[in-house]
């Protein structure tokens, strides 16, 4: 068995000098992703970078205008989160139906985006909500994030220190959920901020990405009966076990339909 060394940094600063020196090192934050990859033998750092004791990363603060989550905030945190559930319910409620209760006690959000999985909830709410990814170099706009299958704009050494999401006048998550992990068979985020309507879909494709048609009929009529008349191709989406690439268009406008119900009930 090949050694690997074990850093735990307490410092940001740290942190990116270290994943910079080693090409080969991996980032552990909740270690959802990593561990499992390494132990089905799919992954083998030379060194793992803990995140855990860098006190920066973590918590969620508010200015009234935007909430930021730091990056090694647990997905419960964020669900307990008393100005998540205040300022952004949909953020709330999409992080308390991620996996089980020991996911979500060690998951963490950051980990959650660096890593990009095609049906991860996350992703949706980065685009939907039209966040910030601040990483320890520079900021990334939600729509230059999410490149491809388990693919992100970060560089490498690259760090994720937290995610700004901008309020909403009101916003909501509709999943259709695979049952044994719980991940997003389909995800449809649906955010609206006076006249401009985001619709961010998870689990469709090989990463998160925005449906401009749910976008453009939402824009000129906020109802649910706009998402009917939306037709979605296949064409580019996942097939796999759980769905075809058919059933997966066909969910995202009734998923979408479904986050505009939840809106105007």
């Amino acid at each position: 068995m090949s050694q690997i060394s074990y850093h735990r940094p307490t410092a940001l600063a740290e942190a990116a000098r270290l994943a910079m020196s080693d090409p080969d090192a991996r980032i552990l934050a909740g270690g959802q992703s990593i561990l499992p990859s390494m132990r089905l033998g799919l992954l083998a750092p030379t060194a793992l970078i803990d995140l855990g004791a860098i006190a920066e990363l973590q918590g969620v603060r508010s200015d009234g205008r935007t909430l930021t989550i730091g990056a090694v905030t647990t997905h419960a945190a964020v669900a307990a989160s008393k100005d998540v559930m205040t300022q952004i319910p949909a953020l709330a409620q999409l992080a308390l139906g991620i996996g089980d209760a020991q996911v979500r006690n060690r998951g963490t959000i950051g980990g959650s985006i660096a890593n990009s999985d095609p049906a991860a909830d996350y992703p949706a709410a980065v685009l939907g909500l039209n966040a910030t990814v601040r990483t320890s170099a520079r900021s990334i706009p939600a729509d230059g994030c999410f490149t491809g299958l388990f693919a992100t704009a970060l560089k490498p050494g690259e760090l994720i220190a937290a995610i700004e999401f901008p309020l909403v006048a009101r916003a909501a998550y509709a999943k259709f959920r695979q049952p044994a992990s719980r991940f997003a068979l389909v995800g449809v985020f649906v955010a609206q901020t006076g006249g401009s309507v985001r619709v961010a879909v998870t689990g469709a494709g090989p990463c998160a990405f925005r449906c401009k048609a749910l976008e453009e009929a939402l824009a000129r009529s906020f109802t649910p009966q706009a998402c009917d008349a939306v037709r979605i191709g296949p064409d580019g989406l996942n097939s796999d076990i759980h769905g075809s690439a058919e059933y997966r268009a066909h969910l995202i406008p009734v998923l979408a339909r479904r986050a505009v119900q939840q809106l105007l009930a």
